[in-house]
């Protein structure tokens, strides 16, 4: 809204609190200034300590927690799974860092754990893999399905044992990553972006594994905020969207 950028990538439950100036931008209001260009890929809310003895969310009670940037939506998510629990940031001492510091004051045993809503894997918890264990707290079944009633930006999603080198695989929720652009910006210039993706998704892929995740029917599945007219364009020919 400031101009400072054109395109961000966001996720998709801060994406409709700023769209409609609820939960996280209740205080300051909606934003009308941008729209949809695609979903991209899950970002899964991982729950990531050092301590084998951490198990559930209830043991993180006491202990020092992690929970992203001070107003990010990571420290959003943080607060919702807390509640599904019966839990707040009373519960716990709070402590806002980034993905890499908190992956570092892992090592440094100065935190218990730490909240990381990112594409998994997630680069500051592979490096901290490589330094130490990892575990990834599990989330059970009653609780999901509580987060997934209360709101419909979650989904559940399960993390690969060898995402990191675990011992079993961890299950957990995810929210999506959006690319959200600027209405300002031109028709044409959208539309080449999003083509220049779908039509080189191999190119990407040999690149950055996420790329395999790329898909037109999760990328045209965004519909909280309307699609730039340069995005639906595309969608459009694609016979994704009428």
């Amino acid at each position: 809204s400031d101009g400072e950028a054109n395109l961000a990538i966001v996720q998709n439950d801060v994406m409709h609190y700023a769209a409609t100036g609820t939960d996280l931008f209740e205080a300051e209001g909606k934003y009308e200034s941008f729209s949809s260009v695609c979903g991209m890929y899950d970002e899964t809310v991982q729950l990531v300590t050092t301590n084998a003895n951490i198990k559930s969310v209830k043991d993180l009670k006491g202990k020092t927690v992690c929970v992203g940037d001070a107003g990010s939506g990571t420290e959003f998510n943080a607060k919702q799974v807390l509640a599904a629990y019966g839990m707040s940031f009373d519960d716990i001492t709070v402590n806002n860092a980034s993905f890499g510091d908190s992956a570092d004051s892992l090592k440094d045993g100065k935190i218990d754990a730490a909240f990381v809503v990112a594409g998994a894997p997630t680069t500051a918890v592979t490096d901290l893999s490589t330094a130490k264990p990892v575990y990834l707290v599990s989330l059970d079944d009653e609780h999901i399905d509580k987060l997934l009633a209360e709101s419909p930006y979650y989904s559940k999603y399960v993390i690969p044992a060898d995402t990191y080198g675990m011992d079993a695989d961890a299950t957990t929720v995810a929210v999506g990553a959006v690319v959200i652009v600027n209405d300002d910006v031109s028709e044409d210039a959208v539309y080449d972006f999003v083509s220049t993706i779908f039509e080189n998704q191999d190119a990407i892929t040999a690149q950055h594994a996420k790329g395999a995740e790329l898909d037109l029917d999760y990328a045209a599945s965004m519909t909280s905020v309307p699609y730039h007219p340069g995005a639906a364009k595309y969608y459009q020919e694609a016979g994704m969207l009428k």
